[in-house]
């Protein structure tokens, strides 16, 4: 409803006056109509989300290296976020991009430079690198617990691919609970918003809860697949006493690294040192 802009594709004058007329309502602090023909703005659209996604991937990127580094990628996408040139948004690593529009705008932009020749070769490796980054995930997972997941129980806190919608299209959660599965795990998991559509997804490969702290008794671990800002501030020794052990991996660095470790919890996140806490 207030766009940054408008961009219109057409081929005729009458066209643009009209589609002028609908959308200027929503641009009357100024922000602009573009107007160019029909196949800049298909190629505009494309790429406005492919180039948003590739600034998440390359974050993601990013984060693996600085872990392997030694580095904190928070401390990092602060420093270039401060540019001018960069600014600050969409510069947050986590487990991957999902949605109903980077995926499919980058994997329609990729099939479209196929079909003209002319490969965009850099889309290709973000979408790539894109789903590489929920099995990072889960190898996190799995290698804390020496490649064995059978019987573990994982509680979960989040399943929509982003906070403050109800969107399971692409979620990064699907994939990395499929394998928590296939692996011989159980999954119990709550979301403000998006559990019914969750079961489209997943049916009824796992177990829903009633609240965020339902999922937590005598669960092996906690995972963290989207950043409500309900689980921002939660009962820490509350979660502490109902799972087996102090433990969260963490997809979306919500907690603080010091806190973590002052309250005693093994923690895993992205782009930051593992924090094994002071017991």
């Amino acid at each position: 409803m207030k766009p940054d802009r408008i961009v219109i594709g057409a081929e005729s004058e009458k066209a643009f006056k009209l589609l002028r007329n609908l959308y200027e309502p929503f641009v009357r602090q100024g922000n602009p109509i573009i107007e160019m023909d029909i196949r800049s703005a298909e190629v505009t659209k494309y790429a406005a989300n492919s180039y948003l996604a590739t600034r998440i991937t390359f974050m993601n990127e990013l984060a693996n290296f600085c872990e392997k580094a030694g580095a904190n990628v928070d401390l990092v996408r602060k420093g270039m976020g401060s540019d001018t040139r960069i600014g600050k948004r969409f510069l947050f690593p986590g487990i991957g991009y999902g949605g109903s529009c980077f995926p499919k705008d980058v994997n329609a932009l990729i099939k479209t430079s196929l079909d003209f020749g002319s490969e965009l070769t850099l889309l290709t490796l973000v979408d790539k690198i894109n789903k590489e980054q929920r099995l990072r995930f889960f190898n996190k997972i799995k290698n804390h617990f020496d490649g064995n997941l059978k019987g573990k129980s994982f509680a979960v806190w989040g399943l929509a691919f982003k906070p403050n919608t109800d969107d399971m299209r692409e979620a990064p959660s699907v994939p990395v609970i499929k394998m928590l599965i296939e692996s011989g795990a159980k999954v119990k998991a709550f979301d403000p918003a998006a559990m019914e559509n969750a079961r489209f997804y997943l049916n009824d490969l796992i177990d829903y809860a009633d609240s965020m702290y339902d999922v937590l008794p005598g669960a092996d671990a906690l995972i963290i697949f989207t950043e409500w800002n309900e689980f921002r501030n939660p009962d820490f020794q509350k979660v502490k006493s109902l799972l087996k052990q102090p433990l969260i991996f963490d997809g979306r660095n919500v907690y603080d690294l010091d806190d973590m470790e002052e309250l005693g919890f093994i923690y895993y996140s992205i782009g930051r040192k593992t924090i094994r806490g002071k017991f």
